[in-house]
């Protein structure tokens, strides 16, 4: 049996379908969603359609005629179920335990795949949406040629998932780092924009779309917009930033805007605590956002930091990939642990010998987390 194989032994997982048909459809439907929101316009399905996506089609076809289902009778119909058929709707049954009753793979007003669609895609051997981001950075790495120039390009894509060519000029940027990050960036998709104005979430800097189809009219008001926003869980406190000359400006790959831009505040925030803590950390290649803390004691102790809303999810990804350290602190933001059944869910989804050693925190808890963990190891030893 392999390392992951044995972690997880005694664990439920998407991967292996204990779901049955229905949950293993939903992951191929995320898939498919994810793929073709790359290589696709979203709103021009054409025959013939890609390869997978006629098979996820077939599938659905024929699991629906199996169950006494009307089948979709077209993509487009199927990606319109994708919008308005949960994973809890009794044509997939995905369990509660593992994925949220009532989460999508495309969402609502934006259209395009949900948060944890890319979530579901990533789940499995070959790591899908996730996966792409690392093996993305990775080759950015390469390069770069030293550590210096690897983490000015990466902070600066973190930094900056949209960017407009006036800009350029505006924010100091590096021409040799922008010569190594712009084969990243691609135009924005005219599905994003309204009436010929894209706009990015305040909050996170990732593509918003306002939920009534206008677009918001600067002033006081404007902080109360329903905006959606790729991040999907940010507060409204702000109006979303208006880019007016959308055909000068470039967005980041899907990937990197979920994987890496996205969890980047939790992981300044992780950094920050620990700077304050005097807690010294190096870099660690592999996991997007790692880091090994120095003189913590006789174990070896990382952390880890994400952003994802599906937490047993999270904890099989941990525990297929996490390295065997004495002790890993998972970082996620404080809303999300601050959700009921949030941590639960992490927790029952970790096998049992894994459950001390993946410790779920957040930046304002992570360094006393860090602490119980070395009194934990002291009366231990």
């Amino acid at each position: 049996m392999r390392a992951g194989a044995a972690r997880r032994a005694g664990r439920p997982d998407i991967g292996e379908a204990p779901e049955g048909v229905g949950g293993e459809l939903f992951r191929e439907l995320a898939r498919m969603v994810a793929a073709l929101a790359e290589v696709q316009g979203l709103r021009s399905f054409t025959l013939p359609y890609p390869g997978y996506a006629q098979r996820a089609l077939d599938r659905t076809v024929m699991h629906c005629l199996d169950v006494g289902e009307t089948p979709p009778r077209s993509l487009p119909e199927l990606w319109e179920w994708c919008r308005t058929r949960p994973a809890g709707d009794p044509l997939f049954a995905v369990p509660a335990s593992l994925i949220t009753p009532g989460a999508t793979l495309v969402h609502s007003v934006g259209r395009i795949p949900t948060r944890s669609c890319l979530e579901v895609a990533s789940h499995g051997p070959d790591g899908g949406v996730a996966a792409d981001a690392r093996v993305l950075l990775d080759d950015l790495e390469a390069r770069c040629g030293t550590g210096e120039r690897y983490w000015q390009c990466r902070r600066f894509l973190a930094c900056h998932p949209v960017v407009h060519q006036r800009d350029r000029f505006g924010l100091g940027w590096s021409k040799a780092v922008w010569s190594r990050v712009k084969d990243l960036y691609g135009p924005l998709p005219e599905s994003l924009l309204v009436d010929g104005v894209f706009l990015c979430c305040a909050s996170c800097g990732l593509p918003a779309l306002p939920r009534d189809g206008a677009v918001p009219v600067p002033g006081p008001s404007a902080t109360d917009a329903d905006i959606w926003c790729e991040g999907e869980e940010c507060p409204r406190d702000a109006p979303p930033k208006l880019i007016r000359e959308p055909d000068q400006a470039w967005i980041l790959r899907r990937s990197l805007r979920t994987f890496l831009a996205l969890p980047h505040r939790t992981e300044e925030a992780a950094r920050d605590a620990l700077d304050r803590a005097g807690i010294d950390h190096e870099a660690l290649s592999g996991p997007l956002s790692a880091y090994r803390l120095r003189d913590t004691g006789p174990g070896i102790v990382d952390i880890q930091v994400y952003d994802r809303l599906q937490p047993a999810l999270l904890a099989a990804h941990l525990t297929d990939s996490a390295p065997l350290t004495d002790r890993t602190l998972v970082v996620v933001p404080d809303a999300l642990v601050g959700r009921n059944g949030y941590r639960k869910a992490f927790t029952d989804a970790l096998p049992t010998l894994l459950r001390d050693r993946l410790v779920l925190t957040t930046p304002v808890d992570l360094v006393p987390d860090l602490g119980r963990a070395r009194r934990e190891e002291k009366d231990d030893a």
